[in-house]
This record gives C-alpha cells, sequence and structure tokens, in this order.
C-alpha cells in the first residue's frame, strides 16, 4: 500500500509537473554536445544548456528579484565569477569576488604560476544580515572567505578560515538565531563531510566544534539549507560509478539526518548534472542551478532544472517512476518577460578597467599592461616567461569559449612596437594544451607562426603596423586559424586545432605577450570580437 501510495503521488506531481513548468515535454535524447539551440528561446521557454559555457562549480541565490550564482575559476584572476540573473535563464557577468588571487598563495602569481588545476575551488554565496558572504576552498591552502554590501562588490580583502591542506566544497549557513555555520568535506580524510560552528563575523571556526554528519565515496559539492523546520544538506556523491545528488535532513543541525536520498539519476550521458544550488522563486517554485561533470572542451556547462517537492524532500528534474529526478532539456522560464541577455564577450578597450568577462591567467603584472597609455586600446607590454611556453608567460589575458553551432572570433593587434625576442598573438588556451596564431619577432622581423604545446610552423613576414587574427569554430571544437593584414581579406594558416579540456578546466581564448630574450616591446590591441550563434 505504502509503494502504491508514493507511486501516486509521484505520477501526480510529475504530471501537475509537466503540464505546468514545460513548454512540452521532452522525450526524446539529447546528444551531448549537440547544442543547436540553448537558453533563453523568445517564447516563454528556455533550452538546456543556460551557459554552454565553463561556469563550473555553480551556487545560487536570490535576493529579492535579482539572482546571483558564483563558479570556481581556479588560477584564473580575478577570481570567483559572480554572475547575475533575473530569470535564472538570462545571465550576464557582473564581476569578482577575489580581486588579488595571490593572497592565497604566492604560487598565483606570474613569478611561481605553480597553480594549474588547483586555486580557487568549489563554494558557495549566501547573503546575510545585509552582506553577501563568499566561501571557497584551495586545495592545498584551506578555506577563504570575503563579504560585500552589493555583490558587483567592493569585496572585503580575503580571511582565511581554515588553514589546512585537502579540504573542499564548503558552504556557510546561518540559523534564525544568527549562529553561522561552515559545512565542508575533508577530502584527504576519506571525503569526510564535517560540520563547524564559525565566529559571529564568519571569519573563523570555532574549535572543537566540529562533527562529522556524512562520509561515502567522493561525497562533497556541500550545501545547508533551512526549509520549513528541516535542515536539509545537500550533496553528491559517486554511486555505481557516476555521480548523482544526495540530500539527508533533520530537526537539529547535529543531526541525527534522515536518509540520505538519492535526489537524480546520475546519467553519464548527460555528463552527471550534479553541484550546484537549489533557489525558490518569488512565486515559491524550485529549481536546481548545476554545473555538468563535464571532460569535454567546452568545461562545465550550466543547466537550470526544475524541481518537484514530494513527501519534504526535492526531486531535481523530472520525476522518473522511483522518484528520482532526470535531465530535463526544455521548460517554460522561471520568471516571464525578461529579455534575452548573454555574457559580454567582445571588447573595444574603451573603458578604464578591464571588463569582467576577462581573467588574466595568474595574477597579472599591474604595470605591465594599460588602457591609458593609448586610449581605446589595451597595451600589453612583454616580460620575460619563467620558461619559453605560454604556461609559463605572464599577463595572458583569457576569457570563456562557448560551444555553439558557429562561433568567431577576431582580433586586431598594432606589433609596430614589438621587440627582438617577442611573441605575441591570439590563443586557444589550456594546461597543458593551447595552440596559438600570431607573430615572432626576430631582430627587426615579424613572422607569423602557428603553435602548439609540441610544435611550431612559421609562416610569413608581416610587413604591415596592423594585423588581424581569426578563429572559428563549431559544435565539434574544431578550430580553424587565419589572418589578415588588411581586415578584408583572410588567408588560412596552421592546421586544424581541436580544442581541449584539462586540469579541471575547458578551451580559453586568450591574447598573449611576452619576450623571451628581456623584458621589453609591446603589442596595443584595438578590439576582440567575439561572435557566436545565440
Amino acid at each position: 500500500m505504502m509503494y502504491c501510495r508514493v507511486m501516486a503521488i509521484c505520477a501526480l506531481y510529475a504530471c501537475f509537473f509537466l503540464n505546468n513548468c514545460f513548454g512540452q515535454p521532452t522525450t526524446t535524447s539529447q546528444v551531448w554536445g549537440n547544442w543547436t539551440k540553448w537558453g533563453d528561446q523568445g517564447n516563454g521557454t528556455y533550452r538546456n544548456p543556460v551557459l554552454p559555457g565553463d561556469y563550473s562549480d555553480v551556487d545560487c541565490i536570490r535576493v529579492g528579484t535579482e539572482y546571483y550564482a558564483v563558479s570556481s575559476t581556479f588560477q584564473y584572476s580575478p577570481g570567483f565569477v559572480i554572475l547575475n540573473s533575473k530569470d535564472l535563464v538570462n545571465w550576464k557577468i557582473l564581476g569578482h569576488a577575489v580581486n588579488d588571487i595571490a593572497s592565497i598563495s604566492p604560487a598565483m602569481t606570474c613569478e611561481q604560476m605553480d597553480r594549474y588545476g588547483k586555486g580557487i575551488w568549489a563554494g558557495a554565496i549566501r547573503y546575510h544580515n545585509n552582506r553577501f558572504w563568499v566561501y571557497f576552498g584551495d586545495p592545498d591552502e584551506g578555506y577563504f572567505m570575503t563579504s560585500a554590501e552589493k555583490a558587483e562588490g567592493p569585496w572585503a580583502p580575503l580571511t582565511r578560515v581554515l588553514a589546512e591542506k585537502g579540504w573542499d566544497d564548503c558552504c556557510p549557513f546561518w540559523d534564525e538565531d544568527g549562529q553561522a555555520y561552515l559545512i565542508g568535506t575533508h577530502f584527504a580524510d576519506g571525503y569526510k563531510i564535517q560540520l563547524f560552528k564559525m565566529s559571529a563575523d564568519g571569519k573563523s571556526l570555532i574549535k572543537g566544534s566540529d562533527k562529522v554528519i556524512y562520509q561515502s565515496d567522493g561525497s562533497e559539492a556541500n550545501k545547508l539549507y533551512k526549509i520549513k523546520g528541516y535542515y536539509y544538506h545537500l550533496f553528491s556523491e559517486v554511486r555505481n560509478n557516476v555521480r548523482v545528488l544526495m540530500m539527508e535532513r533533520a530537526k537539529n543541525i547535529w543531526g541525527p539526518y534522515e536518509g540520505p536520498r538519492q535526489l537524480s539519476e546520475g546519467q553519464p550521458q548527460y555528463n552527471e548534472p550534479n553541484q550546484g544550488g537549489l533557489v525558490e522563486t518569488r512565486s515559491g517554485h524550485w529549481y536546481f542551478l548545476t554545473h555538468h561533470g563535464s571532460g569535454d572542451w567546452s568545461g562545465r556547462i550550466l543547466s537550470l532544472l526544475p524541481v518537484t517537492w514530494l513527501d519534504g524532500w526535492p526531486v531535481i528534474g523530472q520525476p522518473n517512476q522511483a522518484a528520482i529526478g532526470e535531465m530535463v532539456w526544455e521548460a517554460k522560464k522561471p520568471v516571464a518577460g525578461q529579455p534575452r541577455v548573454t555574457p559580454q564577450s567582445s571588447d573595444e578597450f574603451a573603458g578604464a578597467s578591464i571588463k569582467p568577462q576577462w581573467e588574466w591567467n595568474y595574477q597579472p603584472k599591474q604595470d605591465k599592461w594599460s588602457l591609458t597609455e593609448r586610449k581605446g586600446w589595451l597595451r600589453l607590454h612583454a616580460f620575460t616567461p619563467l620558461k619559453d611556453d605560454l604556461l609559463y608567460a605572464g599577463n595572458t589575458l583569457t576569457q570563456r569559449t562557448y560551444r555553439t553551432t558557429s562561433n568567431e572570433v577576431t582580433v586586431k593587434i598594432d606589433i609596430s612596437g614589438m621587440a627582438d625576442g617577442q611573441k605575441a598573438g591570439l590563443s586557444h588556451f589550456g594546461a597543458p594544451y593551447y595552440s596559438t596564431l600570431g607573430v615572432i619577432c626576430t631582430g627587426t622581423e615579424k613572422k607569423l607562426t602557428f603553435s602548439t604545446k609540441d610544435k611550431t610552423t612559421e609562416g610569413p613576414v608581416i610587413n604591415g603596423e596592423y594585423l588581424l587574427l581569426r578563429s572559428v569554430w563549431g559544435l565539434d571544437g574544431l578550430s580553424t586559424y587565419s589572418y589578415s593584414t588588411d581586415g578584408k581579406d583572410f588567408k588560412t594558416f596552421g592546421e586544424s586545432y581541436q580544442l581541449r579540456w584539462a586540469s579541471y578546466r575547458g578551451d580559453r581564448l586568450a591574447i598573449y605577450c611576452y619576450n623571451t630574450k628581456a623584458d621589453g616591446g609591446y603589442i596595443d590591441v584595438d578590439f576582440f570580437h567575439y561572435k557566436y550563434t545565440n
């Protein structure tokens, strides 16, 4: 009888859910990566992914009518990107919570560059006492926090909450009495999930207050909520060799916890949508903003899954007969009437500061770049790298690559200021894999070059002052480079390059400039134009 009652409830809720949340139910399988449609469809519905780019380890909250999300950034600077939306579907880049990532470790600077695959890992954003609070972990340095009155900042300097190696995926929580807590995974000790009390200012853990509240294979991606009198601990773990979303709940924050319950199917064909944040709309509907645990060149893309509450537990995605959620590809927008917005990408370099779509590879040398030395241009001064390798060259400026049906990036640079030994150009960037199309200056001669990590192909001598470099690719991530000296006639050069995933990151677009012989020379960047299919 109990089984029949549960199945009846599931069927009832699923029917209501499908009729009210979906434009129409999606019954056919989606081929992974074939994002011919994504995001806002302009008809009151959206298609997943909502962002076909690398926004890993996402968390999300609502403050009033605004939604805010954060995403891990590893060694890129500024760090811990903040997104803003009015409907959970259309997102813009608001800024970053960590301006000085060197405060995490000297290894995050251009002088060391020793944090590929590390740096700023997963964390969480919360709103408490009229402030935004961000917590995250570095696997070697521990947990850090910062706060701000406004999500766009300015954010306070980082405070280290826990100075210990081997922790990840933390989340703060303030109870109704004002007591602060922090939950996180000690992955170096068998993935034990521990709960700590924190000081009132949220800047330190109370010694001896911690308790292990869960442990399993790979248990991490922690979030803590209080909903209708229950403390809900959301996390992911590995079951049957795939990651799934799990939850336990209790009337007391220290337990005993009921469950855990599995909230979603692993669905490896959809790259295990798992880590993310639960958020309630003003109308009382629930959603889960999540990344996909992808290992492909586009990185960990962002999807939005409707949530159905069954018997006091959230089912993430479309409930199946076992009351476990499955991937949803199309649904009604949570908030109607909002215009289509996509993250910033193109740049004319006309402002007084670097726009928020850009992140340097490691903490940049501030005196080696300028937006004021030549108005309307970005000047990059060349200095010597740690090695003759793009991965160890400072002040490489990057932004995310998107996976859409058609992508074209064009950058225009003035190469007249280049010096002997200097290299500069456009890159599809990652560690350890990358490709470049640019110029190498030998003496006074400037020659076009195509390079990958292991191979360089030389091209013609470039005699003019200006050079335009271009890359085009599609859903397959196969890039073709070309160049032009007049902005009209583009000639293909170099081999096709398959964009890559590595060091927990998808492919990035980058502008680079360094000198293997001595500090000296510069390039001026007039514009960076990125056109992709909406």
